[in-house]
């Protein structure tokens, strides 16, 4: 939460001539409620079940259709091994943008996003404790600080990838 996956990937499709899709936000038009809403009305669970399906969906869809598209998932998507399951098996290409938590909760502070899973600083510090493994798990490693832009680290990534 805060990393600005979203923000980033936009920059990187710009950036690539494609096109960029936030899963969060590709699950608010099809649940017609935000991940937010679903997670306080029917539990993460349940927006972890519709979050994978929806993953599988896009992925078939977008993989067999030979489009090239960025995706950004939500920050516990990754976390959860059906997931990551699905990514390797359409052998898409995972980045983690290693932001410090302090910037993260700067951003969550500031935004106007309901994020039920970060209420406080500590529980929000100790889900960043906790995702980092899984992130680690990414096949790149961006590390970004302030005031690195969106701009300016979409194009690290794509150096990165490129190389």
């Amino acid at each position: 939460m805060g990393s600005g996956k979203s923000t980033v990937a936009r920059e990187v499709a710009v950036a690539l001539d494609c096109c960029a899709i936030d899963l969060d936000e590709l699950i608010n038009q099809r649940e017609k409620r935000s991940p937010s809403e679903i997670i306080k009305q029917s539990g993460e669970d349940e927006f972890r079940r519709i979050e994978t399906e929806a993953l599988r969906q896009l992925l078939q869809q977008e993989l067999n259709g030979g489009v090239v598209a960025i995706i950004a998932l939500g920050g516990g998507a990754w976390t959860l091994q059906r997931n990551r399951d699905l990514i390797i098996k359409h052998e898409v290409l995972t980045v983690w943008l290693d932001v410090p938590f302090e910037l993260c909760w700067e951003r969550i502070q500031t935004s106007s996003a309901v994020r039920p899973l970060a209420p406080s600083r500590e529980i929000a510090e100790k889900l960043y404790r906790e995702r980092r493994p899984a992130y680690e798990l990414a096949k790149v490693h961006i590390v970004t600080t302030a005031p690195t832009s969106a701009t300016e680290t979409a194009n690290k990534i794509i150096e990165t990838v490129l190389r």
